[in-house]
């Protein structure tokens, strides 16, 4: 579950995922560990730490991000170490890390990882678009809004666009990865505009559906077993989906799998299904509205 939520997690959010009984006996056991207070994380987090104390160098990119307390698409195998520019390997290598060749200021530090705008900088520069939205989305959700804007101020030259771009895609709305990279295949299909967590009122009771695109009156759902695995969670969502196609809405539900896996089937899907509305008259929405 802490994979699937992004390599890291609250405490309330992990229980809410999962039980109390699950976590305590998952922390006794070491499967998770605490990196700072109030925040979970696989034991992979720690270890990153400790490679790069040993190497002498800083934890960065997607590394950085989960050190900081934000989640990514994918946990790392092998942490993302930044080395100075010029150093040599060891002899028999650096071993089981990804090492990075960088001069850093000491001032775009934050101990042993990349400071918040830095790292920010990096991820939206350098990883795929659905993986560096993962981290933005992340990190506004962490109320870290102003390393954001900071790295969208300060980006130059090769990649700075693609940075803006980011940031300004960016949404704190987004619950996880899941949920960002299910919207960095929506954003990439023309015609399809959607919007996380919208109020619908025009059902009872009232629900906010993962992505909403009110002019096309389209439905995105990130469906994860994990939240709705069990014969209570199957039989609310089963109506809450029936009196939104009830209301006019089309609904499509996509798995963690899908997503992550085969985002080829997922924006194959909603291109047709756009391109099948597009032959339709479009209905103004003005019974949904965002919070």
């Amino acid at each position: 579950m802490l994979r699937e939520l992004g390599g890291v997690a609250t405490r309330a959010v992990l229980v809410a995922a999962t039980s109390r009984l699950d976590v305590d006996r998952a922390l006794e056991s070491g499967a998770i560990v605490v990196p700072a207070r109030g925040r979970y994380a696989l034991p992979a987090a720690d270890e990153a730490v400790a490679a790069a104390h040993a190497r002498s160098g800083v934890l960065s990119l997607t590394s950085a991000a989960l050190h900081h307390g934000w989640a990514v698409k994918t946990v790392p195998e092998q942490p993302h170490i930044a080395v100075s520019r010029g150093r040599k390997a060891p002899r028999g290598g650096w071993g089981p890390v990804q090492v990075h060749y960088a001069d850093i200021d000491p001032a775009d530090l934050a101990g042993i990882a990349t400071g918040k705008v830095l790292t920010l900088l990096q991820c939206l520069r350098s990883l795929p678009y659905d993986e560096a939205l993962a981290v933005a989305d992340s990190a506004l959700r962490a109320d870290d809004v102003s390393a954001l804007r900071q790295a969208a101020a300060l980006a130059r030259g090769r990649g700075a666009a693609r940075v803006r771009a980011v940031a300004r895609d960016a949404r704190a709305e987004a619950a996880n990865p899941f949920e960002s990279c299910l919207r960095a295949i929506a954003n990439q299909v023309p015609g399809l505009e959607v919007v996380p967590q919208v109020l619908i009122r025009s059902v009872t009771p009232w629900c906010r559906p993962d992505l909403v695109d009110g002019r096309l009156r389209m439905i995105l759902e990130a469906d994860s077993f994990a939240w709705h695995g069990d014969r209570q969670a199957l039989a609310r969502d089963a109506k809450r989906y029936n009196l939104l196609v009830a209301d006019g809405w089309l609904v499509l539900r996509f798995t963690w799998e899908d997503v992550m896996f085969d985002p080829d089937y997922v924006r194959s899907v909603l291109e047709a299904v756009v391109a099948r509305i597009a032959g339709r008259p479009i209905v103004s929405d003005s019974r949904s509205g965002a919070a």
